[in-house]
């Protein structure tokens, strides 16, 4: 290892971003040299510089500027700029965050390279194949020198799949970080105020794949959350890769319905806490509900999260049965989350990562006790 390594963090969605500032601002307190590489998967200013700021994310090393496009074609971007950057920087590690495609284009020329990688978010699963981001982890998993895993849960699936025990390390989910700390900012009515709201409202946030991506299933969900619309005000942040097929599927402003472009990490996160329920097939969003005690209901068949619903606010629904579980949310009201909050969600994830990552440049490997992480 070099006297001085360098360690790069690969950024593409918005998610990344927020799971990556606790563990960029806790590397950089141990005085480790780093730099971001800036994807470009999300590439609208609403999607992604805006999260710069409101994290206080150092300005990139460099920005690939990949766009959209099909999976094949983007990864496929993301695999040649990345592999050019990589060579350009010579970095001793490459950490990656979550399961979008630029994590899985990152890990693959880092296997190739053979530069050293680490995976944050690591043993999720939803075991459902037909999710793009499901591949993503399974591969990025396979693939990985440091694998940190954000629950208990994800420890069984990486041993199931036969990761050694020695490259894992369980340290906490680091979006809750950011949560924590955005906590004092987080006033919903300014937000409230300028979107027009009434002051008790719902929020939808809606781009999988499965529900927006054919007529038919766009068509169902709208339909379903437009249903809910008429038991409380929405409004919908939409991601730019469902606007098209939900404005065809006919969700567009309504006296009930309010349809805006993707907000800031502290103006959506505001508008969440002070929502009476939030509908989602957002992984991030169910996770921060949990902590934020908002009832969610999450649209899809499975999650990759299910603490969320073992220890959270969270409930899986068919869009069939969406409108029926909104009006049973909204009637019973704010709810706490059941129990001890998920293990190590305390807001301490990006120092125990940052920990582990100081130590393995060293060429050390901590212990849990040396992590800070109680064995019992």
């Amino acid at each position: 290892m070099r006297e001085n390594p360098l360690v790069l963090h690969v950024l593409g969605a918005r998610p990344n971003f927020v799971k990556a500032a606790p563990v960029v601002r806790a590397l950089g307190e141990l005085g480790v040299r780093q730099g971001i590489i800036h994807t470009g998967q999300h590439y609208d200013a609403l999607m992604s510089d805006v999260f710069f700021a409101d994290l206080g994310l150092p300005e990139p090393v460099a920005n690939l500027a990949v766009g959209s496009g099909t999976h094949a074609r983007q990864t496929a971007a993301l695999l040649v700029g990345l592999e050019d950057t990589f060579l350009e920087q010579s970095p001793d590690l490459v950490v990656v965050y979550g399961d979008v495609n630029s994590t899985l284009a990152a890990i693959l020329v880092c296997a190739k390279l053979g530069i050293p990688s680490a995976h944050v978010e690591a043993g999720l699963r939803s075991f459902d194949r037909g999710m793009p981001e499901e591949v993503n982890r399974i591969v990025t998993d396979s693939l990985s020198d440091l694998l940190f895993a954000t629950s208990p849960e994800a420890l069984s699936h990486l041993a199931a799949e036969g990761v050694p025990a020695s490259k894992v390390h369980l340290v906490g989910n680091p979006m809750i970080d950011s949560l924590f700390s955005a906590l004092p900012s987080l006033d919903p009515a300014p937000v409230v105020a300028r979107l027009g709201l009434p002051e008790r409202y719902a929020v939808a946030t809606l781009h999988r794949p499965a529900n927006v991506d054919t007529p038919e299933a766009a068509h169902e969900l709208v339909s379903a959350v437009l249903e809910v619309s008429r038991q409380i005000p929405l409004v919908v942040p939409i991601h730019p890769r469902g606007r098209t097929r939900l404005a065809e599927a006919g969700l567009v402003d309504s006296p009930s319905v309010r349809v805006v472009d993707p907000l800031g990490y502290v103006d959506f996160l505001s508008l969440v806490r002070g929502a009476a329920l939030v509908v989602t097939d957002s992984g991030g969003v169910q996770e921060e509900t949990t902590m934020l005690g908002v009832p969610c209901l999450t649209v899809r068949p499975n999650t990759e999260r299910p603490i969320t619903i073992t220890h959270g606010t969270n409930r899986l629904v068919t869009p069939a049965l969406l409108p029926a579980a909104a009006e049973k949310a909204l009637a019973d009201g704010a709810v706490t989350p059941s129990g001890s909050q998920p293990p190590l969600w305390d807001g301490a994830a990006g120092p125990r990562i940052a920990r582990v990552i100081s130590a393995w440049l060293k060429g050390d490997n901590l212990s849990p006790a040396a992590q800070g992480i109680r064995s019992e």
